[in-house]
C-alpha cells in the first residue's frame, strides 16, 4: 500500500500529462519560422519568374523554327545557307537559355524541398520527445490504483474526472503516435521527390552541355562553309551541284538495293495500325513547347514533314528519288534530347558523315523492339547509346542536330519492319559507286518502311 505522501505526489501526475500533451500539440501545430515562410514565398516567386522566361523563350524558338521552315523551302544560296546556320545557332542559343532557366527553377525547387525536409525532421524530433515524456508520465499514472486515486482526490467527482482524463490522454497519445508515423511517411515521400528532382537537375545539366557543344559545331560549320566557298556564290553553287549529284547517286543506289532485297514482309508479325504502341521520341516538356508552334507548323508535335509523298519530297525529287519520304521529320533545336519510342535493344549506330561526300542520315541510331518494329533516329548531333545496349521507353538515345543531308536541325524518325531490316553498306549492291557506298546504314525493302503516325 502506497504511503499518503506517494498518493499526494501522484495527484499531480495527470496535470503533468496534460501539460506535456499541450506542449506536444503546440509543437506539432507550430507554424514554420516567419523567416522561412517569407523565404518560401520568395523562392516560389523566383520559380515563377524562371517559368515566365521559359514561356517567352519558347515563343522565340517557335519564331526561329518558322524562319528555318521558310529557308528550307527556298532556293539554296550561299546567303540562305549562312542564314540557316545563323538562325539555327540563334535557336540553339535560345534553347540554352531555356535549359539554364529550367536548371535555375529546378535548383530552387530542390532547395525548397530540402528546407521542408529539415523543418519536418525538426518537428518529428520535437513530437517524438514530447510523446516519450507523456508516455512516461502516463505509465506513472497507471501505477496508481483506483483506491489511491480516490484518496488522493479532493472529492469523489475529482477522482472520477482524473480516471476519465487518463483514458482521454491515452487516446490522444495514440492519435499523436499515428500522426508521428504519418509525418515519417510524408518525410520519406519528400526525400523521394528530392532524389527525383536531383536526377532531373543532372539531366538538364547534361542537356546544357550537349546544347553548348551544338553551338560550337554550328560555329565550326559556318567557318568551314565560308572557307570552302571563299564567300563566293558561284563557288557555293558548284558545291551544291556536286552535293546534289552525289545525293542523287546515293538515292538511286539505295533504291536499287532496296528493290534487290528479297524479303517477304509478314504484316501479321507487327502491331496493327492505330495501336499506339510507340511514344513520341521527345520529352513532355518539348511536347508542351510544340503546342506554341501549332499555328506555324499546323500540328501539335513539331512535325515539319510527314511520311510518304509530301510537297517537299515532290519539289525535291533529287533527294527522294520520286519515292516520297520514308519517315517523319520533327523540327528540334540542336541539342534537344531524343528519346527511345519504346523499350528495346540498340541494333546499331553510325555516322554517314564519316564517309567524305556521303550525304545521308548523318549520325543515326537504330533500336529493335520486341513487337516486330525497329525505330530509326537520325541527323543527330550526338549519340548517347552503344550497339547491344538495352533501352527503356523514354531513355535518351542521342541529341538532335543537322548532321547528314539536312537543311535545318531536326529529327528524322523512321519505323521499319524488324524482320526485313538490315544494317549494311551499299556495296552489297554491286553497282554502287557513290561515296555512300562505304557508309553503314539501316536498309530495308520499300514495303518495310512504315508510317510512324500509324503507331504513335
Amino acid at each position: 500500500m502506497s504511503s499518503l505522501g506517494d498518493i499526494l505526489s501522484k495527484k499531480n501526475i495527470s496535470r503533468g500529462i496534460i501539460a506535456t500533451l499541450c506542449l506536444l500539440v503546440l509543437a506539432s501545430a507550430a507554424p514554420e519560422h516567419p523567416a522561412f515562410a517569407q523565404t518560401a514565398v520568395e523562392v516560389q516567386a523566383q520559380i515563377d519568374e524562371h517559368n515566365a522566361k521559359i514561356k517567352a523563350l519558347d515563343a522565340e524558338i517557335a519564331a526561329y523554327q518558322q524562319q528555318l521552315n521558310v529557308l528550307g523551302g527556298q532556293k539554296q544560296t550561299l546567303t540562305s545557307a549562312i542564314k540557316t546556320i545563323d538562325v539555327s545557332r540563334q535557336q540553339t542559343s535560345t534553347q540554352v537559355k531555356v535549359t539554364e532557366n529550367k536548371i535555375g527553377a529546378t535548383d530552387l525547387e530542390l532547395s525548397q524541398i530540402r528546407r521542408d525536409i529539415a523543418t519536418k525532421q525538426d518537428l518529428i524530433e520535437l513530437d517524438r520527445d514530447a510523446v516519450a515524456r507523456a508516455i512516461r508520465n502516463l505509465q506513472m499514472a497507471n501505477e496508481t490504483t483506483l483506491v489511491e486515486q480516490i484518496f488522493a482526490a479532493d472529492t469523489l467527482t475529482d477522482a472520477w474526472t482524473d480516471v476519465d482524463r487518463s483514458a482521454s490522454i491515452t487516446d490522444a497519445l495514440r492519435a499523436q503516435v499515428d500522426a508521428l508515423s504519418g509525418a515519417k511517411i510524408a518525410l520519406a515521400g519528400q526525400e523521394n521527390t528530392a532524389a527525383s528532382t536531383r536526377d532531373k537537375l543532372a539531366s538538364l545539366q547534361k542537356e546544357l552541355v550537349t546544347q553548348q557543344k551544338a553551338l560550337d559545331a554550328n560555329k565550326a560549320a559556318k567557318a568551314a562553309l565560308l572557307a570552302q566557298t571563299k564567300n563566293q556564290e558561284g563557288t557555293y553553287q558548284s558545291l551544291i551541284a556536286k552535293k546534289r549529284a552525289e545525293q542523287k547517286a546515293f538515292e538511286s543506289e539505295l533504291s536499287a538495293l532496296e528493290d534487290s532485297l528479297k524479303v517477304t514482309v509478314n504484316t501479321g508479325s507487327i502491331p496493327h495500325v492505330g495501336s499506339g504502341v510507340l511514344a513520341w521520341p521527345f520529352s513532355s516538356t518539348f511536347a508542351q513547347s510544340c503546342l506554341g508552334k501549332a499555328g506555324v507548323l499546323g500540328n501539335n508535335f513539331c512535325i515539319t514533314q510527314y511520311f510518304g509523298t509530301t510537297p517537299f519530297s515532290t519539289a525535291n525529287p533529287q533527294v527522294y528519288n520520286g519515292s516520297g519520304h520514308n519517315a517523319i521529320d520533327i523540327g528540334m533545336p540542336s541539342g534537344t534530347p531524343v528519346l527511345a519510342a519504346l523499350s528495346g535493344t540498340v541494333l546499331g549506330t553510325g555516322n554517314t558523315d564519316a564517309v567524305p561526300g556521303c550525304y545521308s542520315f548523318g549520325k543515326w541510331v537504330l533500336v529493335q523492339h520486341a513487337n516486330g518494329l525497329d525505330t530509326l533516329y537520325s541527323h543527330l548531333s550526338q549519340i548517347s547509346v552503344s550497339p547491344g545496349q538495352g533501352v527503356s521507353t523514354g531513355d535518351a538515345v542521342g541529341y538532335s542536330g543537322m548532321t547528314g543531308y539536312a537543311t535545318g536541325p531536326h529529327l528524322h524518325f523512321g519505323v521499319y519492319v524488324s524482320q526485313a531490316t538490315q544494317i549494311m553498306t551499299l556495296q552489297a549492291y554491286r553497282g554502287a559507286t557513290s561515296p555512300c557506298a562505304n557508309a553503314r546504314m539501316p536498309v530495308a525493302p520499300k514495303d518495310a518502311y512504315l508510317n510512324p503516325m500509324s503507331y504513335l
